[in-house]
């Protein structure tokens, strides 16, 4: 496809492609129906696909993640919207302990395909609970596919690809990008795959869902500047694809690994820890992290004090060359 669509229209469509192929296929979600979501992610969905596939529920997110558990039991394949990251917590117990175990506890009788989408991060000046970033808390959960887009193409494939699978994927939608454009590509990464967004030869940085575009961005500044910086969008939290960044880090000597959410026990702690353990020896620099601060997300007049920036992602490039 060579037409430039939003990453919103993205995921509209490949919503839409999934429900074409499997009549199995259920949204659900607060205000998914009539208003197509508050992003307008499942706009035109349930006047074309009927009430009965594109649930508008109760304000009661583990009510949601409930029922689609039952739904899965059945043989359906339910993908909830979340509406905003921090409503999430609701329906937490029922994600860690019956989304994330049910597998397990029926020795594989049981499969639970349910997707869950959530829109997170920072950058849209929101209200609290309205900006944040809780992957790390369902990357350490065992029996959770945890991925994140960081572009129409990917939003596309990704949501598809996540449907599709018989384990439980939580989708991060980075809702700060749902309006940049790009074009659809012809085929999709494999969904656990990492991606080179771009290639260079002096220092990795490893981003994922929003902070992709920003790193890309601070890698065209210290282009100018002669360093040729490497762009890696990991897309897939749990499982990593670690041979990709391996393979990286042991080309270019150096890790930067970038997100918004908190620095502490974070996706950045698990890609340090496993690099220093699998690739000790190509390392010429420790591995840096530029992340949230250990603080509650701010309100929004200093959110852009709080998050990471191509400023701060370049002086940690310096730091990293300077060993």
């Amino acid at each position: 496809m060579s037409e430039k669509i939003t990453m919103a229209k993205a995921l509209n469509n490949g919503l839409r492609k999934s429900m074409e192929d499997d009549p199995k296929v259920v949204i659900m979600g607060e205000d998914v129906g009539k208003l197509g979501g508050v992003f307008r992610i499942t706009d035109g969905l349930q006047k074309d696909f009927g009430e009965d596939r594109v649930i508008d529920t109760p304000l009661a997110e583990s009510g949601i993640i409930g029922t689609a558990v039952g739904l899965a039991i059945r043989g359906y394949r339910p993908v909830c919207e979340i509406q905003f990251d921090g409503f999430v917590f609701p329906g937490f117990d029922q994600i860690v302990s019956q989304v994330a175990k049910m597998h397990t506890r029926s020795a594989g009788l049981v499969r639970i395909p349910i997707t869950i989408r959530i829109p997170f991060g920072g950058g849209i000046g929101a209200v609290e609970h309205h900006s944040e970033s809780p992957e790390s808390y369902f990357a350490h959960a065992p029996g959770l596919k945890v991925v994140s887009c960081s572009n129409p193409s990917d939003a596309y494939w990704m949501i598809q690809q996540s449907i599709r699978s018989d384990d439980p994927v939580i989708f991060f939608e980075p809702k700060r990008r749902y309006w940049s454009k790009g074009e659809i590509e012809d085929a999709p990464l494999p969904l656990h795959r990492a991606r080179v967004a771009r290639a260079g030869t002096d220092v990795t940085v490893a981003a994922y869902g929003p902070m992709v575009t920003t790193a890309l961005e601070a890698a065209t500044v210290a282009a100018d500047e002669g360093r040729d910086v490497e762009v890696l969008d990991l897309r897939s939290l749990s499982p990593l694809d670690m041979p990709t960044i391996l393979e990286s880090v042991q080309k270019t000597g150096r890790l930067i690994v970038v997100h918004e959410a908190w620095r502490s026990v974070s996706v950045s702690s698990e890609v340090a820890a496993r690099v220093q353990e699998q690739a000790f020896y190509a390392l010429e620099a420790p591995v840096l992290r530029v992340t949230g601060y250990d603080t509650q997300y701010p309100p929004s007049r200093l959110e852009e004090e709080w998050l990471p920036n191509v400023d701060r992602i370049l002086d940690a490039v310096d730091r990293s060359l300077s060993y």
